[in-house]
């Protein structure tokens, strides 16, 4: 077995994305390449094709585009007024309440809809003029959308976290789903933080101040309203901690319910429901085809053995676990600049996770540290996906937002340090419902 095969793979996966060749086609081109040096043509033709197929025959990945499907509903679904109402019951009152209003808004969305586009986008899009009419700095109301829509990929239903179970071979979706609300509401609060010390060092930025006052009977109301988009959390998370059904059978369920809803209040009908549908074939394709293609890449990683030539490499340096989730931070954190969240957790769980269990690091835990790092890569340029939809939504322009977002990036690194060095963070929900012993 040739060791430098591996060599050759990252060297034409890495030409490929400098040509700006799309990430799934360099995925599956470079990998095919290796296979058709190494192997007779016909002989790799036919394993590439074969673990395309068995990558994607899989009935957890079934969860993702149903998944997809809901979070696109909830979308076009009238959800998001009714959660940013119930939002600004807690933080309405605070200076610049708009965009904290934002930050827990896009949490709630993210916690049943499972994406941080989405939640920057409908968020972004309901909060935007009533931002405006109040005079706030819309940068900063834009870096806060962006910084806090992440949430909704750790905060769960989460197809991230699907992807990475499968990939890892079998962790339990139901003690990942549960280990991210901890780490999930930290990144909230990184950015609720931000924006206070912002407002309080730049109060004109606040823009005027709000005088809001709720009765009993308008509190009541904006949480009868609602209630039942929360109630998907129940929906999801409870049936899976309860043992009622898969993680797929939990995302079947949220599509119902987000349909139900969706109709009652009156927000969806036949031509946009066709126009969901077919948002949600056009993702799913090209998430799945990436998958596939991944699926051939961790064949090849694993006959080149380059994973473990990294991890006998990092170890020869040092085995303090300390460093090497420091380097591997750092390394997640650069990759997540360059790459979306599900190739990236498609090419380097292979490749990290064998080391973070040689260390003793629970594979839940990691996951989290996964997730929490390419989240945080949502958000910045060059391909942050949050950081483009969100420029969009406002119309600011991506560098007066990115200067904004300097600060949310560097107390959300903070937040990643705290939930990678204390992994009770993660875990103790988990166990708590007995996924982990």
């Amino acid at each position: 077995m040739d060791a430098s095969l591996g060599i050759y793979l990252v060297a034409i996966f890495a030409v490929l994305i400098v040509l700006g060749v799309p990430i799934a086609i360099s995925i599956g081109v470079s990998s095919v390449a290796v296979l058709v040096y190494a192997m007779p043509f016909n002989v790799a033709i036919s394993t590439s094709a074969q673990k395309m197929v068995t990558g994607i025959d899989s009935f957890s990945l079934l969860a993702v585009p149903l998944f997809i499907m809901a979070g696109n509903i909830m979308n076009h679904g009238g959800i998001a007024r009714r959660l940013v109402d119930f939002a600004y019951l807690f933080v309405g009152r605070i200076p610049g309440s708009i965009s904290h209003v934002n930050v827990v808004a896009n949490m709630l969305f993210g916690s049943v809809s499972g994406s941080a586009v989405a939640a920057v986008a409908a968020v972004g899009k309901t909060l935007l003029p009533e931002a405006r009419q109040q005079g706030m700095d819309i940068p900063l109301f834009t870096a806060a959308n962006i910084a806090s829509g992440p949430t909704g990929q750790i905060i769960p239903p989460s197809n991230g976290m699907i992807v990475y179970s499968v990939v890892s071979g079998g962790t339990s979706i139901g003690a990942l789903f549960l280990a991210g609300y901890i780490p999930g509401i930290i990144m909230g609060l990184c950015s609720t933080l931000v924006l206070a010390v912002s407002l309080k060092l730049h109060p004109e930025w606040a823009g005027r101040p709000v005088d809001l006052k709720y009765s009993l009977k308008m509190a009541l109301r904006v949480i009868w309203r609602a209630a039942p988009s929360l109630a998907m959390i129940i929906v999801v998370i409870g049936g899976i901690i309860m043992g009622i059904y898969t993680a797929t059978e939990a995302a079947c369920s949220a599509v119902v319910y987000a349909l139900i809803l969706s109709l009652l209040y009156h927000q969806i009908d036949l031509k946009v429901l066709k126009n969901v549908a077919a948002d949600t074939i056009v993702i799913s394709s090209l998430v799945l085809f990436l998958i596939g293609c991944s699926s051939v890449m961790s064949y090849v990683l694993a006959y080149t053995q380059l994973p473990k030539m990294i991890s006998d490499a990092i170890l020869g340096v040092t085995h303090s676990p300390v460093l090497i989730l420091l380097f591997m931070n750092v390394i997640l954190l650069m990759v997540g600049m360059f790459m979306d969240l599900t190739p990236a957790l498609l090419i380097f769980t292979p490749i990290f996770l064998p080391i973070a269990t040689k260390i003793g690091i629970d594979p839940v835990h990691f996951g989290i540290i996964m997730m929490f790092n390419l989240c945080i890569g949502i958000t910045t340029p060059p391909v942050g996906a949050a950081l483009f939809v969100g420029c969009s939504v406002s119309g600011v322009s991506i560098e007066k937002a990115t200067r904004r977002l300097i600060p949310f990036f560097l107390m959300t690194i903070v937040g990643l340090m705290v939930v990678t060095y204390i992994p009770a963070l993660s875990l103790w929900l988990p166990s708590l419902a007995g996924f982990i012993k």
